[in-house]
C-alpha cells in the first residue's frame, strides 16, 4: 500500500513543475541493495507529494506476508523474479508514484521496457564500500548468504552496472545527508522533464554517456 496520500498540489513551484511534467508517469529507483532506494524514495515521494511504494514490501504482501528470504528459500530465485515483474507492472499501472525496486528487478528486459514506457528511472549508483557498509547491518539479503559476501557484491556489480546505466538518470549514492541526495534527484528530474540545467559540478560521477556533475548524470 502507498505510504503517502496525494494532496491537491505540490508545495513549491519546483515540485509542482516536476509533478505536472510527470503526468501519470512514476519515478522508479533502481540500483544495488544498500544503495538507499527505499530511504531516498520515501523522502523524494514526500517532497513531490506522491505515494511511495517499495516493490519488495508489495511482493511480500502479495504472498500473504511471506518474507522475500522465505520466498527464495521455498520457491527459488526464478519464481521470485517472475512475481517481482508482475508486481512492478501492477505498480506502474497505478502511477504516478515513487517506486523503489529490488536490486535485480531492472535486469529483466520486460521490466525495463515497462519502466521506460511508464516512468522516469533513476539509478542510485553506489560503490562496493558504501554497499557493504550498509548491507552488513541486515542479515536478510538472500543473495548475500554466501561464504564471501564481498566477492558476491563485486560479481553482482560487474554484471548489473552495464544494465543500470540504461536508466534515465544517475545519482551517486554516497555518505552525505539524505536530503542532499534528494535535492540532486529533484534537480536531475527537473532537468530531464522541464529542460532546466543541473547545478555546477562539485563532486563528480561519470558514466559512459554523460559528462560529470555534482553526483548527477543523465542519458540522452
Amino acid at each position: 500500500m502507498p505510504e503517502t496520500a496525494i494532496p491537491a498540489q505540490a508545495s513549491t513551484p519546483q515540485e509542482a513543475e516536476i509533478a505536472a511534467a510527470l503526468g501519470r508517469r512514476s519515478i522508479v529507483l533502481v540500483g544495488m541493495m544498500g544503495a538507499g532506494k527505499s530511504t531516498i524514495g520515501r523522502r523524494l515521494a514526500a517532497r513531490l507529494r506522491l505515494p511511495f511504494l517499495d516493490a519488495d514490501i508489495e511482493i511480500e504482501a502479495a504472498h500473504a506476508g511471506v518474507t522475500i528470504p522465505e520466498i527464495f528459500a521455498t520457491h527459488g530465485e526464478p519464481y521470485f523474479r517472475d512475481g517481482e515483474a508482475r508486481v512492478i507492472a501492477r505498480l506502474l499501472d497505478g502511477g504516478p508514484a515513487v517506486i523503489a525496486t529490488g536490486g535485480g528487478a531492472f535486469m529483466r528486459e520486460e521490466t525495463r521496457k515497462r519502466i521506460a514506457d511508464k516512468a522516469v528511472s533513476i539509478w542510485l549508483k553506489a560503490d562496493i564500500d558504501v554497499i557493504m557498509k550498509r548491507v552488513k547491518r541486515r542479515a536478510d539479503r538472500p543473495l548475500l548468504q554466501t561464504e564471501d559476501p564481498v566477492a558476491t557484491v563485486a560479481r553482482l556489480l560487474e554484471a548489473r552496472e552495464p544494465v543500470y546505466q540504461g536508466a534515465d538518470l544517475t545519482i551517486l549514492s554516497r555518505d552525505v545527508p539524505h536530503d542532499r541526495i534528494v535535492d540532486e534527484c529533484m534537480d536531475a528530474l527537473r532537468g530531464r522533464l522541464c529542460g532546466h540545467a543541473a547545478p555546477p559540478a562539485q563532486e563528480s560521477t561519470t558514466t559512459a554517456t554523460t559528462a560529470p556533475t555534482d553526483g548527477i548524470s543523465a542519458t540522452s
